[in-house]
C-alpha cells in the first residue's frame, strides 16, 4: 500500500509540474505499478479495453462529423447572433450555447469552432473579446456536467458504480445538477464575474483553416477558368499535352480532364477524372478545365475546333476544383528552399507531386496565367490543386514548402459539405438510443461513429483516427489501473476510513463537502479524469462504510472534477482561450476562485436534494 501511495503522489506531482505530457506520466505510473507487482499485466492492460475508453475515443469521431459538416457552426452562429443588440444577452446566449454543445461533444472542439465566431461578433459590437472568451471556456466545463457523455469524469464514475454492482448512471441522470451548475455559472458571470473580467483589446483572431472556395477567390482564378469540350473531329484527339505546348503557345494550363467511361448502355457511363500529365492524350467528348487569359483560350478553341461551355463555367469549374477527392491549398516557399530560382516546369512539379500550381502570389500581386514560367523566390505563395491525399503527402514530405493551415481539416470540411442534416440525424439517433437505453451505451456510440464515417460526415476512418485526442484516451486507459491498485492494496479502504474518521461524526453531508473540496482542488492541477479515477472508488467505499447511497458521493466527485476554473492549465479550453484573449495567469485566479467557491456552496446544497443519501 505504501508503494502504491508513493507512486500516486509522484504521479500527481508530475501532473502538477506540467513539464511532461500527461499520457506519458500515466503510462509511467502504470509501468511502475506493474513492475512492483502491485497489479498483474492483465490488470495493467484492462484499461485499454474499458468501455469508458472506447466511448471517449468514439465520441471524438462523432464530434468530428458534427464539426466537419458545419452543423455546430451553423447552430452556433444562429444562436449567438440572437444576442447582437445586447452585451448581457450575448453573454448568456454564448454560455448557454456552448454549455449545450459541450453536453454532447468535445469541450475543446466546441470552443475551437465557436472561438472565431465569438471574436468576430464581439468586434462587430465593439466589445472587447476578453469579456467573452473566459465565459466561453468556463461554459464548456459547466455544460459537460449535463449528460453522461458530456465529460470523462461522468463516464468514469458511472463505470465505477457498475464495477461495484450498482446501477450505472443513465444518460440524463446528471442533467438536474448540471443545469444548476450551468445556470449558476451564467448568473455569476453576468454579475460578479463580469466586473472581474479584464477589458484590454486584442487582435482579431482567425482560428480556422481558410475555406478552399475563399482561397480560390483570393487568388482571383475563377475569371481565368474555362470549361471546353473536345469535338468528335477535333485535331486535338490523340495528341499528348506535351506535344501541344499549351503553356508556351497560349499560356494555358490544363487543370483537369473529365472523361466518359462505361460499357454498353450510355446510362451506365460515368465520368472519370483524368489527371493531366505530359503523356496524357485527349479524346472526343472530353471535358477539359483550362486556366488562362480569355483571349488566349478563345484563340486555342478556334484553332482546334472545340466547344466552350460558357454558361456552365463557374459552377463546373468549382465542381472540378473542389470535391470530396480534389481540392486546393496554399503553400509558402521558405528561405533556402530547393524551389528557389526554379520554375514550376523546371521542378517537374506535376509529374513529381501529382499536383498543379494554379497561381502565385508575390509582393501583393497575383500571377495566374504564366505561373509555370516564373522563377520562384522565398516568400512566394503557391495555390496548389490536386487530390487531397496528394496535397497532404506533399505537405508532410516536402521541406521546400510550408502549408498554410491544415490540409486535413480543409479536406474533411470539403468532403462533408452539405451533410449537416445527416450529421444531425446521426446525433439525434445516438441521443435517442442512449436515452431509451435500448442497447449498451458503448455500442450506441460506436454505431454513431461508424455512421459518421460511412456517410462521409468524416472523410475516412484514417481521418477519424486523426480527430481522436489520443493523449486523453491513453491518459484514461493508463490511469484506470491506479484504482485497481488502490483497491488491491487496501488503499481505497484506508483513505475511506481516514475521511470517515475525520468527518464521519458530522454526518454524510460533511463527508460529501470534504470530497467536493478535495476533488475540485486537485482538478485545478491535474486531469479531471485522473482526479475522478482516484476519488470515485474512495467515495463509493466511504458511502458503503457509512451505510448510505453512493450516488450523491460519486456525483460530487464527477461534478467537482469538472469545475476547474482557477488556472489556465485546469482545462484544455482554459488554455485554448488564453492566447486568443491575451489573458494572464492571474486573470484565471481572480475570476476562477470566486466562481469555484460560489459553485461549491450551491452544488453542495443541491446534490443531496437531487440525489438523496
Amino acid at each position: 500500500m505504501k508503494t502504491t501511495f508513493i507512486i500516486l503522489i509522484i504521479t500527481t506531482l508530475l501532473f502538477m509540474y506540467g513539464k511532461y505530457r500527461s499520457d506519458i506520466i500515466a503510462i509511467g505510473s502504470l509501468l511502475a505499478l506493474t513492475l512492483f507487482g502491485i497489479i498483474t499485466p492483465s490488470e495493467a492492460l484492462a484499461g485499454f479495453s474499458n468501455s469508458v475508453v472506447i466511448m471517449i475515443a468514439s465520441l471524438f469521431i462523432v464530434g468530428a462529423g458534427i464539426f466537419n459538416t458545419g452543423l455546430a457552426k451553423q447552430i452556433g452562429n444562429k444562436l449567438i447572433q440572437l444576442g447582437n443588440n445586447s452585451e448581457n444577452r450575448l453573454l448568456v446566449i454564448i454560455m448557454f450555447t456552448v454549455g449545450i454543445f459541450s453536453a454532447f461533444m468535445s469541450n475543446t472542439g466546441t470552443v475551437a469552432v465557436l472561438l472565431p465566431v465569438v471574436i468576430s461578433i464581439a468586434i462587430s459590437m465593439k466589445i472587447s473579446p476578453t469579456k467573452l472568451l473566459i465565459p466561453l471556456a468556463f461554459a464548456s466545463s459547466l455544460g459537460g456536467a449535463l449528460t453522461l457523455i458530456g465529460t470523462p469524469p461522468n463516464l468514469v464514475v458511472s463505470n465505477m458504480l457498475k464495477d461495484n454492482n450498482y446501477d450505472p448512471m443513465s444518460f440524463f441522470d446528471f442533467t438536474p445538477i448540471g443545469l444548476v451548475a450551468l445556470i449558476s455559472g451564467i448568473i455569476f458571470m453576468m454579475t460578479i464575474g463580469k466586473k472581474l473580467l479584464p477589458n484590454h483589446t486584442v487582435n482579431e483572431i482567425n482560428n480556422e483553416t481558410i475555406d478552399p472556395n475563399q482561397l480560390a477567390g483570393m487568388y482571383k482564378i475563377y475569371h481565368f477558368l474555362h470549361m471546353v469540350e473536345v469535338k468528335k473531329h477535333s485535331r486535338l484527339i490523340d495528341q499528348t499535352l506535351a506535344s501541344l505546348q499549351l503553356t508556351n503557345t497560349y499560356n494555358i494550363t490544363v487543370v483537369a480532364i473529365e472523361r466518359k467511361n462505361g460499357r454498353g448502355l450510355s446510362t451506365l457511363q460515368q465520368w472519370a477524372h483524368v489527371i493531366p500529365k505530359a503523356r496524357t492524350t485527349l479524346q472526343a467528348g472530353d471535358i477539359v478545365l483550362l486556366l488562362g487569359e480569355p483571349e488566349e483560350v478563345n484563340r486555342f478553341i478556334e484553332r482546334y475546333d472545340m466547344i466552350q461551355l460558357s454558361e456552365e463555367t463557374t459552377l463546373q469549374a468549382r465542381k472540378y476544383l473542389l470535391s470530396n477527392r480534389f481540392g486546393i491549398s496554399e503553400m509558402i516557399i521558405p528561405p533556402h528552399s530547393n524551389f528557389e530560382h526554379q520554375t514550376i516546369r523546371d521542378l517537374h512539379f506535376r509529374k513529381k507531386y501529382n499536383c498543379s500550381v494554379l497561381a502565385i502570389y508575390r509582393n501583393g500581386k497575383y500571377i495566374q496565367t504564366d505561373a509555370c514560367k516564373v522563377k520562384l523566390q522565398h516568400g512566394d505563395a503557391l495555390l496548389v490543386h490536386g487530390e487531397w491525399d496528394k496535397i497532404e503527402a506533399l505537405a508532410k514530405t516536402s521541406n521546400d514548402v510550408i502549408v498554410v493551415g491544415r490540409v486535413s481539416d480543409a479536406a474533411s470540411t470539403e468532403v462533408a459539405r452539405g451533410k449537416a442534416p445527416i450529421a444531425a440525424a446521426i446525433m439525434l439517433l445516438m441521443l435517442l438510443l442512449m436515452t431509451l437505453e435500448l442497447i449498451d451505451p458503448v455500442i450506441t456510440v460506436l454505431v454513431a461513429a461508424f455512421l459518421m464515417v460511412v456517410t462521409g460526415c468524416v472523410r475516412s476512418i484514417g481521418d477519424g483516427y486523426q480527430k481522436i485526442n489520443w493523449e486523453s484516451v491513453i491518459l484514461i486507459a493508463a490511469m484506470l489501473p491506479m484504482a485497481t491498485a488502490l483497491e488491491n492494496t487496501g488503499g481505497v479502504k484506508y483513505l475511506s476510513d481516514s475521511v470517515i474518521q475525520l468527518l464521519g461524526d458530522y454526518g454524510p453531508l460533511a463527508v460529501l463537502i470534504g470530497f467536493y473540496l478535495l476533488t475540485t482542488t486537485l482538478s485545478q492541477f491535474i486531469s479531471n479524469t485522473a482526479t475522478a479515477v482516484i476519488f470515485a472508488p474512495i467515495a463509493i467505499t466511504t458511502a458503503m462504510e457509512l451505510g448510505v447511497s453512493p450516488y450523491p458521493f460519486v456525483i460530487t466527485v464527477a461534478v467537482a472534477a469538472s469545475m476547474a476554473f482557477a488556472t489556465p492549465v485546469a482545462s484544455p479550453t482554459n488554455a485554448l482561450v488564453m492566447n486568443a484573449g491575451g489573458y494572464r495567469f492571474k486573470d484565471y485566479v481572480k475570476i476562477g476562485i470566486p466562481l469555484q467557491l460560489f459553485l461549491a456552496v450551491i452544488l453542495i446544497i443541491f446534490i443531496p436534494i437531487f440525489y438523496p443519501f
